[in-house]
């Protein structure tokens, strides 16, 4: 298939306008690298890395094997007390962009820019893409209410189309796409890109259990529901049994820990901490406490598969649904 030319292929000098979405415990070194050799790129969260010699590890694997550009997500709120030694590093190892989330990007755009490194923004709405737009990222990601883990409000359409109209920046759009049919529908919207996560979770390259891969196949998006007892803020998961029985929001106590000024920030740095840890722990293991994230878009995943024949189905290799140039003007 021939290359599709967008803001997206042009900025990283790549095939297609996918970006393999960073997934928090999911995404490794090896899933970016078939990622890249299928056309795309890929992105991990630094936080996938307990220490910084194991972060330094897998930039090392990655750019041993391949030199297409790939990228690194960033928390950057206070929250993460590692944001300047893995800014540090990525700055380092000149990585080929970052998406910043959950906090001010300034500081990373800053750091960024003289070395020619990308930054791609997560954004959920209009009022706070306003506020990045300032800063001079490269792009924005339009996280939209089909997205998996901490989604958006917003349909991807309706999303797409008021960061085309109000800002100057290409949009690249996360949540909603499971297949090369859907894809067109968001470059259409005016989109540059996507950015796709949960169908990867079942890969072979994938390192989760076989029992989280096999969750995405045989549940869809009608399984997928919103808690906040993971992190406090609303977050997707498949509704297990295991869900079901503890029910997906807090309870009270939680609740007015989570209102009282004085304790709040506290409280959510636990909450996030126990629940990261029930995701970890879930991931991994056979245990009956299975809390798995996921987005609606396991509809589309029928079989565990490797990165590349997920990536020939979301570009329409050897399909009828062949991707298309976006017919919106594109932002640039």
């Amino acid at each position: 298939m021939p290359k599709i030319d967008t803001a997206l292929t042009r900025m990283l000098n790549i095939d297609y306008p996918v970006i393999m979405a960073p997934m928090f415990l999911v995404s490794n070194a090896k899933m970016v690298i078939e990622a890249c050799k299928a056309g795309i790129t890929g992105a991990i969260p630094a936080l996938n890395y307990r220490t910084d010699a194991e972060f330094r590890k897998a930039l090392e694997e990655i750019k041993a094997t391949t030199d297409k550009p790939f990228g690194i997500n960033l928390i950057t709120n206070k929250s993460n007390i590692k944001l300047n030694e893995q800014l540090k590093t990525c700055l380092e190892y000149k990585v080929g962009f970052i998406i910043t989330s959950l906090g001010s990007p300034e500081a990373t755009i800053k750091a960024c820019k003289p070395l020619g490194i990308k930054v791609f923004c997560d954004v959920i709405d209009l009022e706070y893409a306003m506020k990045v737009v300032p800063m001079q990222p490269d792009a924005l990601i339009a996280v939209n209410n089909e997205a998996g883990g901490h989604a958006g409000k917003i349909s991807p359409r309706e999303l797409i189309t008021t960061l085309v109209k109000h800002t100057h920046l290409p949009i690249i759009s996360a949540g909603g796409v499971g297949n090369a049919e859907q894809m067109n529908k968001m470059l259409s919207y005016g989109a540059c890109g996507v950015s796709v996560g949960s169908p990867f979770i079942a890969s072979n390259e994938s390192p989760v259990s076989h029992d989280y891969k096999m969750a995405c196949v045989n549940y869809g998006a009608k399984d997928v529901v919103m808690t906040t007892k993971l992190s406090g803020t609303p977050c997707t998961v498949i509704n297990t049994d295991y869900v079901k029985k503890i029910g997906t929001e807090q309870n009270w106590v939680e609740r007015f820990l989570n209102s009282n000024k004085k304790i709040k920030k506290w409280t959510k740095m636990v909450t996030y901490y126990k629940g990261m840890k029930a995701l970890e722990k879930a991931a991994f293991s056979a245990t009956y406490q299975t809390m798995w994230c996921a987005g609606p878009s396991i509809e589309y995943v029928h079989s565990i598969r490797p990165v590349k024949q997920i990536v020939e189905e979301l570009v329409g290799v050897g399909s009828t649904a062949a991707v298309q140039a976006p017919t919106a003007t594109e932002n640039v």
